[in-house]
């Protein structure tokens, strides 16, 4: 059974940008990644500074390499200082999803 994630991020308005940039570098590998089923980058439509990432992955072993990876790893070391909140992340599990 799929696991979806759904993880919204807030920078500091000062770091919009470069919170753009490196999270299209993740969604070039995270697309990439064995198990890894979907990779959305979403920014909020009021142009608040924010942006959500939706993510679906074939089982939890797949989530465990994704964030063991060394992209996401740098990923997560890079942003602390850009952030105006932490990272809000939810992981579902499917009830009625489209094919």
């Amino acid at each position: 059974m799929s696991i979806y994630i759904f993880a919204s991020i807030t920078p500091k308005a000062e770091h919009v940008a470069d919170l753009e940039a490196v999270l299209r570098n993740m969604v070039v590998h995270s697309r990439r990644e064995p198990g890894n089923l979907r990779y959305d980058l979403l920014r909020r439509a009021d142009g608040t500074p924010g942006f959500h990432v939706y993510e679906t992955y074939a089982d939890e072993a797949a989530i465990q390499a994704h964030r063991d990876s060394p992209h996401y790893v740098a990923f997560r070391a890079q942003i602390g200082e850009w952030l105006a909140e932490p990272v809000d992340v939810k992981v579902l599990t499917g009830v009625d999803i489209a094919a």
